[in-house]
């Protein structure tokens, strides 16, 4: 019985292997020769393979969008005083114990036909009235309309400083002298076409042209230069 099994067995194998043979299953690559691992590993081999992904687009800057700069608003039109200066040292109030806090601004205001163009300082008739910054007295001037006047010019000759209504001049006061800031010029009073009951001083600064006239000039309000006096 062994020996029976035995050569049917072999018979077996010889005839699968004829088989084979001649349908070429034994030759690599058929489907019939194909081992465990080839099975496992067809499917990775079949799949296609993926299509490149487009190149991801460039990362948006971190720097925030650049917009259009604004239009400057044009430069105002130059004015006379452009640059305009009263020197390197704040005026002195003109009237020895005046407050700046007791000022009131009267340069725009009307004086008959004419703007003020000058400033009123109230004081008690015979108080002290002092030059405001470092010049020289270029005229002594009495007026209808101002009374008892002295024109100060700066040390630079280019500003005039005007004091009006004196009730009489200091001692030794004359023309061409040079003066100092606080010395005294004259006394508040009310001559000229100032009321008797209300004796002040009517102090004017106005810009010289260069003719150095000293009656005529570009008017500029002192009230903005008082408000820092003492």
């Amino acid at each position: 019985m062994i020996v029976v099994f035995v050569v049917g067995f072999l018979a077996g194998a010889l005839a699968l292997y004829y088989f084979f043979w001649r349908t070429g299953g034994l030759a690599p690559g058929h489907p019939l020769a194909r081992t465990t691992a080839d099975l496992v590993a067809a499917p990775l081999r079949a799949s296609p393979r993926p299509a490149p992904s487009p190149s991801p687009a460039a990362a948006p800057s971190s720097r925030p969008p650049a917009f259009p700069q604004p239009t400057p608003f044009p430069s105002p039109p130059a004015t006379p005083f452009e640059g305009f200066a009263l020197g390197r040292e704040p005026l002195v109030m003109p009237v020895e114990g005046a407050k700046a806090v007791d000022l009131r601004d009267s340069f725009e205001e009307k004086r008959g036909s004419h703007r003020h163009e000058a400033i009123d300082i109230l004081a008690p008739r015979g108080t002290p009235v002092i030059a405001a910054v470092d010049g020289s007295i270029e005229k002594l001037f009495t007026s209808k309309q101002g009374g008892l006047t002295v024109y100060e010019f700066d040390r630079a000759r280019n500003t005039c400083y005007y004091y009006a209504h004196l009730d009489r001049y200091a001692d030794g006061v004359k023309e061409g002298q040079l003066v100092h800031r606080r010395d005294r010029l004259g006394y508040v009073g009310s001559t000229g076409d100032a009321s008797a009951e209300a004796p002040h001083l009517h102090f004017a600064i106005f810009q010289l042209g260069p003719e150095k006239r000293w009656w005529i000039g570009t008017p500029i309000n002192p009230y903005p230069f008082l408000l820092g006096t003492r």
